[in-house]
């Protein structure tokens, strides 16, 4: 049995910190998993993947202790399969919106009687021969609360059997609520709808999540409450590290 080590850590209650992955590299996903990350988050929304190298990527991470996770596209059955099927062990879906959207991620997401996945898991063979007696268990479900309308449905969303948690998307969350982060009125508002979130996770018994640019970010959210928390990307990190050089350097 594969135990998903970060899913553990978050259900007792503890922090499960990750970095995602967008270059398309699955050695910069192997680099990544030793350092201490929990999880490393291979995002498939907006990141450079293909279906060949993001399978890559799983197994990569597997060298390491971090568990391997992955943004699907969209809120789509086949893809959300398709993913599992290539072994990360947690999934998070993009624009949840209500509680039948968050019901549809749970359907693609876990085996019958608990969901409506289909059998045909030909990439888990690295995490186990006995991968379908354990998966429903130990594969993380986050949803995505990053509009307006998913933070005003948090609580039913939330209240979906065999959703985990959330993954709070600040950015399209200020975004569709057309707030201004750069008056204080835009921040506050921005802020207390991110803690009605979170409150609405603590409320189902769920795993309140949010992504985050850096370790400055991740820990006030963690502060507040935040479980499932990103601190940053590869390609984040590559420009700030080379950026830090120059300035070093007088360029």
């Amino acid at each position: 049995m594969t135990v998903n080590e970060a899913k553990r850590r978050m259900l007792d209650g503890k922090p499960a910190i990750g970095g995602e992955v967008g270059l398309g590299s699955a050695l910069s996903a192997e680099l990544m998993s030793p350092l201490g990350f929990d999880f490393v988050l291979v995002d498939n929304q907006h990141g450079f993947w293909t279906p060949e190298s993001a399978m890559l990527a799983f197994r990569s991470i597997s060298l390491g202790p971090a568990v391997p996770m992955a943004r699907v596209r969209k809120n789509d059955f086949g893809l959300i399969g398709r993913l599992l099927d290539m072994g990360c062990m947690g999934i998070v879906v993009p624009m949840v919106n209500n509680a039948e959207e968050a019901e549809a991620a749970v359907y693609a997401t876990r085996y019958p009687p608990r969901g409506g996945r289909s059998i045909g898991n030909f990439g888990t063979g690295f995490l186990g021969d006995d991968y379908d007696d354990w998966a429903n268990d130990e594969i993380f479900l986050a949803v995505q609360i990053e509009t307006d309308q998913g933070a005003k449905n948090a609580e039913e969303i939330m209240a979906v059997d065999g959703i985990d948690g959330c993954w709070v998307g600040p950015g399209d969350l200020s975004r569709y609520m057309r707030l201004d982060l750069n008056t204080e009125e835009g921040r506050e508002v921005h802020t207390e709808t991110i803690r009605s979130v979170i409150g609405a996770c603590r409320k189902t018994g769920k795993i309140p999540g949010i992504s985050t640019p850096s370790a400055e970010m991740a820990q006030r959210w963690i502060d507040e409450g935040c479980l499932f928390v990103t601190a940053g990307a590869d390609f984040v990190w590559v420009v700030d590290k080379a950026r830090e050089t120059l300035k070093t350097l007088g360029r």
